[in-house]
């Protein structure tokens, strides 16, 4: 096809969009503002480059930061190719580590069925190391030695490296201690934690240059989004790999880098052209998303920062309604305000999905659910409580997990005796001290319990307990039967769920969740087709971010912290707390300015989440950790000019502007608070009228102090339960 051909194909993208597809050869920085488009540009470059045949679909290698990004990304790349795209390498740092050490992890000490260790399995491991090295938890905490471990993995820095950079410091020393002996467990284990599978990739890479020359030779085109998310080590990854071709391009936005605390180093957006000293920087500045008032107030809150590349979005979309700052008395006021309004958008003909409420921090979400728990509106919170960190998902991981890799002492001590069999922790202690001493795992001593003495007593049980899992891993290593065959066969074999129903309150939740889990390894082995193994359905899970379980699809409220909403839109977006103190944090405001740039890049993501309407709240005093006190509005309200703000809520004054320069000051008072109003008498059999969920007929009352909870049967939305002084309801 001809190269005038050819770029007709991509003529509906803006000129900036197509240039930054166009420049396939050499070091390209793409800084993409928000809602610019940037992955319509990944898509289409990837696209542009195969369709120009300057490569094979296997030479090209996407890494996104979410397995939902990947996923998109595979799913956008196969819509637009006639030929076959599904050999593009598109996954996360993370998933490309574990896949190249899945192949060539037995170079450095690992097997290829090696375990991958989330947080809490970090968490506990440490807990027992440093009761073993006699480390007071109060004086030196499990999560202050992680912390230090993942830095020190940051810049590939090794025990013996950190024991040598501790000098006299003798916490750092007890760190350095604590993190030989977590690597030597973690080894023994056949185990990685997150940090390792970049960490030991790199030593791979090191020790073994023909395997970086093969992974450098095969990717010619190398593309990374959220480029201003990447710390030292993913740098170092994405530098090895492009030295070859040098093919590197970078897509990303200095005003959205908002995970320092993640380790993630601005500098390597910043500093791109210095690293990289032939590159070339294209802006994506139109911004398809949101209307010109939002915009404008984002652009004016970010301009204040002083260390950034540089760019202002724009758009062609109306300028929309004006940003709404709200002020309530607290924080009940705030959350009925945010809940009414949902109801009043709901009413007026919007969607529950449509409406995102974006925290500072996870402690200003109770009040908020709760009022929408009263108000009877759908919702659910991104980054509360993960489904895979249930206690009985954990448990039926952990059986998976040992089944995949027995040596994997952890998850073992975790499901020995659950459902209880008689082998009691005095005696896993005793077996654990013998294979510490024989430098050996947990199961490779326990399968020989009658040869050692101190085991004697518990051996016929330990050893019943080996026969099931090598059963187990006979049936895993069949081509005969399934995953989800296996996992219904571990739920038989041991009678889970029996001994959920004896031991455990809430057993039909419980139920529930046991059997989502085999809905999710179906779906896993659907999308996978017949490279679909324990091994990767275990990786995926451990590898799961909250947003990988975002479904956008779901009609309800979406409640997250600010930090977990980049990379999506909502129509309308509510952002309680806007005070100082609460946003801007307190610690920010003592850090100094680059902890406040920082803070000022999370406004400016959040803010540009929005699409249609905007809401800040704040209140005249608030309650949180147990405290109640007065905040002042956020400074970031005063970076943004008045004509585009809107005032309503508790004595505020309010602005009301004609033009610009024509501004008139008047006050008014607005009550927030829920009406005060005679409350009435609901009956069972009464038609009411709710303003957003319709004609319905109330089916129960129950007094509830002051209050009464009705459950309702609606016409067109189905059984509601609302508190009635809450509801606003019409008796029809």
């Amino acid at each position: 096809m001809l190269f005038t051909e050819l770029q007709k194909e991509f003529s509906f993208m803006n000129a900036m969009q197509q240039e930054a597809v166009f420049h396939t050869e050499g070091p390209l920085l793409v800084l993409a503002g928000a809602g610019s488009g940037k992955t319509t540009v990944l898509v289409n470059r990837i696209a542009y480059i195969l369709k120009s045949d300057l490569c094979l679909p296997w030479q090209i290698l996407a890494i996104t930061f979410t397995n939902k990004a990947a996923s998109e990304l595979r799913f956008r790349i196969m819509s637009i190719l006639e030929q076959d795209g599904s050999d593009i390498w598109a996954s996360t740092f993370h998933s490309m580590c574990a896949r190249i050490l899945r192949i060539y992890g037995d170079r450095i000490g690992f097997t290829n069925r090696f375990t991958v260790y989330d947080t809490d399995d970090s968490r506990r491991l440490m807990k027992d190391i440093l009761k073993q090295l006699g480390i007071d938890e109060k004086m030196l905490s499990h999560r202050a030695v992680l912390s230090e471990i993942s830095k020190a993995k940051d810049k590939m820095e090794t025990p013996d490296k950190m024991k040598q950079s501790a000098g006299f410091d003798q916490r750092m020393i007890s760190i350095a201690k604590a993190y030989e002996v977590y690597q030597n467990a973690l080894q023994k284990n056949d185990a990685m934690d997150f940090d390792d599978l970049m960490f030991h990739t790199i030593r791979l890479f090191e020790a073994v240059p023909e395997v970086l020359e093969k992974y450098q030779y095969r990717f010619k085109y190398i593309m990374v989004d959220e480029y201003q998310d990447t710390n030292k080590i993913q740098y170092k990854f994405i530098s090895m790999l492009a030295m070859k071709w040098n093919n590197l391009c970078v897509v990303g936005d200095d005003d959205q880098s908002i995970y320092k605390f993640r380790g993630a180093d601005i500098e390597n957006i910043l500093s791109f052209e210095k690293q990289f000293t032939d590159a070339a920087v294209i802006r994506l500045e139109q911004n398809y998303r949101s209307t010109k008032n939002i915009l404008i107030a984002a652009n004016n809150i970010i301009v204040n920062n002083k260390d950034r590349k540089g760019k202002t979005l724009w758009t062609d979309n109306s300028h929309g309604e004006k940003v709404s700052v709200h002020t309530a008395y607290d924080e009940d006021g705030e959350s009925d305000f945010i809940a009414q309004a949902i109801l009043d958008g709901v009413a007026g003909g919007r969607k529950f999905s449509d409406f995102a409420i974006l925290y500072r921090m996870n402690a200003q979400s109770n009040s908020i659910e709760h009022a929408l728990a009263r108000g009877g509106i759908p919702h659910r919170m991104i980054g509360g409580h993960r489904f895979y960190d249930r206690e009985e998902i954990r448990d039926m991981l952990a059986y998976l997990q040992v089944i995949n890799n027995p040596h994997d002492d952890l998850r073992l001590t975790r499901i020995i005796n659950k459902p209880k069999r008689k082998i009691g922790n005095a005696t896993v202690a005793k077996a654990m001290e013998i294979a510490y001493g024989l430098g050996e795992s947990l199961y490779s001593v326990i399968k020989q319990a009658d040869v050692y003495p101190d085991l004697s007593k518990a051996s016929k049980r330990l050893l019943e307990f080996c026969e099931l899992i090598d059963g187990l891993i006979e049936i895993r290593d069949s081509s005969e039967y399934s995953i989800n065959d296996l996992y219904g066969l571990i739920l038989e074999h041991t009678d889970y769920l029996g001994f959920l129903k004896q031991e455990k309150e809430d057993f039909q939740n419980r139920t529930e969740n046991i059997h989502e889990l085999s809905s999710n390894i179906i779906k896993y082995e659907q999308e996978y087709g017949e490279e679909a193994d324990l091994q990767g359905f275990l990786e995926d899970v451990a590898l799961q971010t909250d947003i990988d379980n975002y479904d956008g699809a779901s009609d309800s409220v979406v409640m997250m912290t600010m930090h977990s909403s980049k990379g999506l839109e909502f129509p309308v977006v509510f952002i309680p707390g806007i005070e100082e103190g609460i946003f801007p944090s307190y610690r920010t405001i003592f850090e100094g300015p680059e902890e406040m740039s920082e803070e000022r890049r999370l406004a400016y993501v959040a803010i540009t989440r929005a699409k249609e309407k905007l809401y800040f709240i704040k209140t005249k005093a608030r309650t949180i950790f147990g405290k109640t006190n007065r905040y002042l509005p956020s400074r970031f309200l005063e970076e943004i000019p008045e004509t585009l703000v809107e005032y309503s809520g508790a004595g505020v004054r309010k602005k009301s502007f004609s033009h610009a320069s024509e501004a008139s000051d008047q006050f008014v008072i607005e009550d927030s608070k829920p009406s005060k109003s005679v409350p009435v008498n609901y009956s069972i059999g009464d038609k009411v009228l709710h303003k957003a969920f319709g004609e319905g007929i109330i089916i129960h009352t129950e007094k509830i102090g002051s209050d009464t909870l009705l459950k309702i049967n609606f016409e067109e939305k189905g059984m509601k339960t609302l508190m009635a002084n809450f509801a606003k309801l019409t008796v029809l």
